[in-house]
């Protein structure tokens, strides 16, 4: 199971994946690629509501934010907003108590579990967003997440597993077709709008994820304050009740950051020792932004960049100011990252008229109106700007082509994305087939449909143990004499006229993986033992001797072996062993018994007292149904005529009339 977030379109148990479509305890294991809602906001819910019993993994710094984010989501509102039903999806004492249950991993680490392999490798979405490849049955999957492959100031960017033949690629495609603006041209863009909204003495809102995109917006903002005096008594606030507590997390794991970070952070160590600040000297110490818990310590006078969560503007801090500030034309409003469809987010980018209240303090500082037809809802005029800039760390439509000719899988799977994207993505993709060798085959399923996707592989066999030691068998050239009547062979050329030799064992799977070894070797190689079952079955055949046994038994199975058991030893052990029984006993058995062999399986032992007749086999499939033959023929001696002759016997036969 790949990832358990909720859609920030919805709330409630609308806002849940479909869960009750599928049985949660048949999954082993639930990968979580990063921290962010979309991804992650459910997962609380399967590990304390459902019968999910798997593993989880993710790394160490999604884990670490995780516990903070979630907590955070839970204590603003975790519950639905409909007054037919409120519905609390899990509670902070759910999250806290199932987040033991969580295991973090390491970036390239390999860890197997029921069978399946997991490898995760860096994504460059957000601070510990990760790739997973997945390994079931010799299958590799290499399952993407929301990766981003452009280069920032933060983080290490993604790149395909090296030397990896990857079968099937679950790829998102957010942006589908569309091509981003080049990184330096989107940073000038965006700092041109927002210095043009504060020259006007407006204020500027960016919404934003608390973690993430947020993080590299303080970078790019921090760095172009330092440059430009001018703006440098302007604040910037980071409002979000996460911020300190997390931006710790960025402290701690800056060794998962990119070059850029780590000699920033050796710049301002080195700076901050020689002015004796060593406290303030992380990259993450910002020198311009100040950080905002909430906006009861927010005096709103003049002109100020304000960073708020959440990035969807559904409800807390970012609505609240979009609430406050719309109706002003001096404000603007700048969308940094992705925006779901039926979200503030995305409508405020169509540039409404009205915007509804639904904060009460903004609703009660705002000019407000009754729009018709929205059932007297109270709706807010906005008159401030809109401006969208890509900065969501997400793979355009040419980065992600690129990405799929890179790992050049057989098959491609589009997740992650508007139907209409992935539509023309997968157009795309398809249209490149033409000038492929081995055309890539590309699904874009609907949710709730199973995509069942053939494969067909090679089954290798390590032989291991004592079948090791002994020299690899090489094939039997064949002469000419002996495939004269073979007519399959006789257009083959004497050099290729070849017969493999065979090498016998037990063929053991165990994680998908095949080992041949002989049976003696099951235990220390296996883990396995071995058991023999010898079966018996007694009958008594009075009328039939030894030969017509024999006759009968070679007469349906060819020639059989005649075994002399030694019975004396046999007796004597059993006396070793009980501590009773007569030597005279055994040595007469040995003189009237006789046993056949019949087909080196079955073991007849017959001409004992009163006809008796024991059958024995070692018990398994093949000697079962020897076995079985055997005692049908053994069944049907007495009644042949040579032991209807053997049953006369001389009898007084009388005259005398009856009375």
């Amino acid at each position: 199971m790949l990832d358990a977030g909720t859609s920030p379109a919805y709330e409630g148990i609308s806002s849940l994946p479909f869960y009750d479509e599928y049985d949660l305890s048949t999954v082993d294991v639930l990968l979580i690629s990063h921290f962010h809602i979309d991804h992650a906001a459910s997962l609380p819910y399967v590990l304390a509501k459902t019968n999910f019993k798997g593993r989880v993994f993710m790394t160490h710094p999604t884990k670490a934010i995780y516990k903070w984010l979630i907590q955070d989501s839970v204590r603003v509102g975790n519950v639905s907003s409909s007054a037919e039903q409120k519905i609390q999806l899990y509670t902070e004492a759910d999250h806290l108590s199932t987040f033991p249950q969580i295991e973090a991993i390491d970036y390239y680490t390999t860890h197997t579990i029921s069978s399946i392999r997991i490898t995760p490798y860096p994504a460059g979405h957000v601070l510990g967003a990760a790739m997973f490849l997945i390994e079931i049955a010799g299958l590799k999957i290499l399952f993407t997440g929301d990766y981003s492959r452009e280069e920032d100031r933060h983080l290490i960017s993604a790149r395909a597993p090296e030397n990896v033949k990857v079968d099937v690629l679950i790829t998102e495609s957010t942006y589908g077709v569309a091509t981003h603006v080049p990184r330096v041209e989107r940073e000038n863009m965006l700092m041109k709008t927002i210095t043009g909204i504060l020259n006007r003495g407006g204020r500027a809102l960016l919404p934003v994820f608390a973690l993430g995109r947020a993080q590299e917006l303080l970078l790019i903002l921090d760095e172009y304050w330092g440059k430009h005096p001018e703006y440098q008594k302007v604040p910037i606030y980071y409002a979000s009740n996460l911020a300190r507590k997390c931006m710790v997390v960025y402290q701690t794991y800056i060794s998962a950051m990119n070059d850029n970070i780590k000699r920033l952070f050796r710049e301002r160590m080195a700076e901050a020792e020689s002015t004796g600040e060593v406290s303030k000297a992380g990259p993450w110490d910002f020198r311009y932004i100040r950080s905002l818990k909430s906006l009861e310590r927010f005096d709103d006078i003049g002109s100020c960049v304000m960073l708020a969560s959440p990035g969807m503007m559904q409800s807390g801090v970012s609505r609240e100011l979009l609430e406050r500030w719309a109706p002003d034309q001096r404000n603007g409003v700048v969308i940094t990252g992705y925006s779901v469809e039926g979200t503030m987010a995305k409508i405020i980018m169509t540039e409404p008229e009205f915007i509804p209240a639904i904060m009460t303090r903004g609703a009660a500082t705002a000019s407000r109106g009754k729009v018709p037809g929205q059932h007297d809802q109270v709706q807010i005029p906005r008159r401030c700007t809109v401006n969208e800039f890509a900065f969501a760390a997400h793979v355009d439509g040419a980065e992600n082509r690129e990405f799929v000719e890179e790992v050049n899988p057989s098959v491609v799977i589009l997740v992650h994305g508007e139907k209409s994207q992935m539509t023309r993505f997968k157009s795309k993709l398809l249209g490149l087939n033409s000038k492929r060798k081995n055309p890539i085959k590309v699904f874009s399923p609907p949710n709730c449909e199973a995509l069942r996707i053939p494969f067909k592989t090679e089954k290798l066999a390590k032989v291991v143990g004592k079948l090791a030691q002994i020299t690899a068998p090489q094939p039997i050239t064949v002469r000419p004499q002996d495939v004269s009547g073979d007519e399959e062979m006789k257009d083959v050329a004497p050099e290729e006229q070849t017969q493999p030799q065979l090498i016998t064992g037990v063929l053991v799977q165990s994680d998908f993986k095949m080992s041949l070894m002989a049976p003696e070797d099951l235990r220390e190689y296996a883990g396995l033992t071995t058991t023999q079952i010898t079966c018996r079955q007694q009958m008594a055949l009075p009328t039939a001797g030894v030969e017509l046994i024999r006759w009968a038994l070679e007469g349906t199975f060819g020639g059989i072996k005649i075994v002399t058991p030694d019975f004396a030893a046999e007796k004597k052990k059993e006396q070793d062993a009980h501590g009773n029984g007569a030597m005279e006993v055994a040595d007469e058995e040995v003189g009237r018994t006789t046993v056949f062999e019949v087909m080196d399986c079955v073991r007849v032992e017959c001409g004992g007292p009163q006809g008796k007749v024991v059958v024995e086999w070692e018990g398994n499939m093949v000697n079962d149904g020897i076995a079985d033959a055997v005692v049908g023929v053994l069944l049907t001696v007495e009644s042949s005529p040579a032991a209807v002759k053997r049953k006369f016997l001389l009898h007084e036969q009388s005259h005398r009339p009856p009375f």
